[in-house]
């Protein structure tokens, strides 16, 4: 690293999780968001400034007003631009150590096969469960880790997937079959700062897998901002699972 660099990253290289090589480490990595919204923007902003050296950014819509109430990585500046543009520029301002690339397309699992072979985690910042399941499958085959998020209202959860784990349930283990419902925030509301909750603590786990420490895979962790409640559920292989259980 130089020495400018090794300024940047002081406070990670102190810790003995992380040291001169896990920062080195992260700066060899590559991970891909897919979706730049709630979630997306504070997963984005965190692993940028964390020094992850690659980042593949994945979402088809263009910024609005109404996302401005809580996907703090665009602006008024942005209104009308392609996500993936808006939070590019604001990452660069962040951080220009890291690569990026931009892509405006809703991902499937084709996209998703074509593109995962270099890739080290997924980070799932969507908003509906037919992309969840896509991701579920493509990491399922190229046997790539995957962070999960979710929030509406004022509920999120979290979930690590690592298909590299023998005993690891996936997606479809969780949700057998959910419907494909985008767009739930618009529908329910959602209380801003919970996506950054969430969103902040993808960009942990994220940083976790990048950096060999030890996960709670398959692990559900719900949080109820209401009541200030976390909760911790054990997800379990399901041997029937049409995705993973053969």
């Amino acid at each position: 690293m130089k020495d400018q660099q090794l300024l940047r990253y002081a406070r990670h290289i102190l810790l003995p999780q992380v040291d001169v090589e896990g920062q080195q480490q992260l700066l060899s990595s590559h991970v891909m968001i897919i979706g730049l919204g709630g979630l997306g923007s504070p997963v984005a902003q965190y692993l940028a400034a964390s020094g992850v050296g690659r980042l593949s950014l994945v979402d088809p819509d263009q910024v609005e007003l109404s996302n401005l109430q809580r996907q703090l990585v665009h602006s008024d500046q942005t209104l009308g631009q392609n996500k993936v543009d808006s939070a590019r520029q604001s990452l660069q301002g962040i951080n220009p150590d890291v690569a990026l690339q931009t892509f405006a397309v809703a991902a499937d699992e084709a996209w998703l096969l074509e593109h995962l072979q270099q890739v080290d985690v997924v980070v799932d910042c969507s908003d509906n469960a037919g992309v969840r399941y896509a991701i579920n499958r493509a990491c399922l085959a190229r046997q790539t880790p995957w962070v999960s998020g979710a929030a509406v209202a004022m509920n999120g959860q979290l979930v690590v997937f690592d298909p590299r784990q023998a005993d690891s349930p996936c997606y479809r283990c969780l949700y057998a079959q959910l419907p494909d419902q985008p767009g739930q925030c618009a529908d329910s509301g959602i209380l801003a700062p919970v996506v950054g909750t969430v969103g902040s603590l993808q960009a942990v786990e994220t940083l976790k897998v990048l950096l060999s420490l030890p996960l709670p895979v398959g692990s559900l962790l719900t949080y109820d901002a209401l009541s200030s409640d976390w909760r911790r559920w054990q997800l379990q292989r399901q041997p029937d699972c049409e995705d993973c259980g053969r």
